[in-house]
């Protein structure tokens, strides 16, 4: 690190501080000393066990639920500016509530931009996230947004597969332009899924766009929750004729019964990063870490450098 700047310190929400102590390895710094006292009721206290005075601050939170995490991250972001850091930056490799993105029927609530603003009001000066469900939720910020991409981990994966025709799917047609950059950096056809919803969580239809046959088929998704959709999705690619088909998305929710649900399914593997703790049994699945891409990231903000040269893709 350039000692002519303000110090890093890297400090971790109780969730996720697996993934502080990788970035911590990665910087070579010691992840920060902190302090959560939880009440009788529920209530608790955040408190940073030694001097952040003028430093960099990362405080890394993914925001899933319960909203316990989201609540910890506020009020880390406000401890730290009480605490005179020079600048406090969210760390979220996985920003909740981000399915609410817009009004899509009338009298909901848009928790996206919500969130957006307990972030601001509680004092964060930037934010590091991946994988947006949406892309605009960047403009509910009014301030530096830097806005990840695992493809920078699935890519090389899915290279060393060395797979023989080979097509890239996605599981509905909302994901078509995540799927369609991956198949123009890998130069492979794209097939579309179109669903139809019952209700959330609940697909009543779905049909395949595109030829599959004697194919390799990689579904493409930035989230799993239920596993409803792409466990649907690759029992109706082989029902088509592929060869194998295999499932990359950025977050692993995997609520009741997902894990079940994929291991039960056609998929030969579902692969996601470790953005949230995965602590299911499904022996299909793969983790890939994305600690070093935060790690380079807040090296690449500290000193501050483009991080544009990271992406493989977008």
């Amino acid at each position: 690190m350039n000692s002519s700047l303000p110090p890093i310190k890297v400090f971790a929400g109780t969730k996720s501080r697996y993934m502080a102590e990788e970035i911590c390895n990665d910087l070579g710094v010691e992840l920060g000393k902190m302090n959560i006292q939880r009440f009788a009721d529920g209530e608790f206290e955040v408190s940073f066990e030694e001097s952040i005075r003028g430093c960099e601050v990362y405080l890394v939170q993914s925001t899933f639920p319960n909203s316990d995490n989201l609540m910890e991250l506020l009020l880390m972001i406000d401890a730290a500016r009480r605490a005179s850091a020079k600048t406090v930056a969210a760390v979220i490799p996985y920003f909740g509530w981000a399915r609410q993105d817009r009004k899509d029927k009338p009298r909901v609530s848009i928790a996206a931009k919500l969130v957006s603003n307990l972030l601001t009001a509680a004092g964060v000066d930037r934010v590091i996230t991946m994988d947006l469900h949406a892309d605009q939720i960047q403009g509910f910020f009014d301030v530096p947004v830097d806005h990840l991409y695992a493809s920078s981990v699935f890519i090389p994966y899915i290279q060393s597969l060395n797979l023989e025709d080979m097509v890239i799917a996605t599981p509905d047609v909302g994901g078509a332009k995540r799927a369609n950059s991956y198949a123009k950096y890998l130069n492979v056809p794209l097939v579309l899924c179109h669903k139809q919803r019952a209700k959330a969580n609940v697909v009543a239809t779905m049909t395949v766009i595109g030829d599959v046959k004697d194919k390799n088929v990689i579904l493409v998704d930035d989230m799993v929750d239920t596993a409803g959709t792409i466990t649907k999705a690759a029992d109706l690619m082989m029902a088509n004729g592929a060869k194998s088909v295999r499932a990359l998305a950025s977050h692993a929710i995997m609520s009741n019964p997902a894990s079940e649900r994929v291991q039960n399914c056609a998929l030969t593997e579902m692969i996601f990063t470790n953005s949230i703790p995965y602590t299911g049994s499904c022996t299909k699945c793969t983790i890939l870490s994305v600690a070093r891409l935060f790690a380079d990231t807040i090296r690449r903000v500290h000193n501050n450098e483009s991080i544009s040269s990271q992406y493989l893709i977008k």
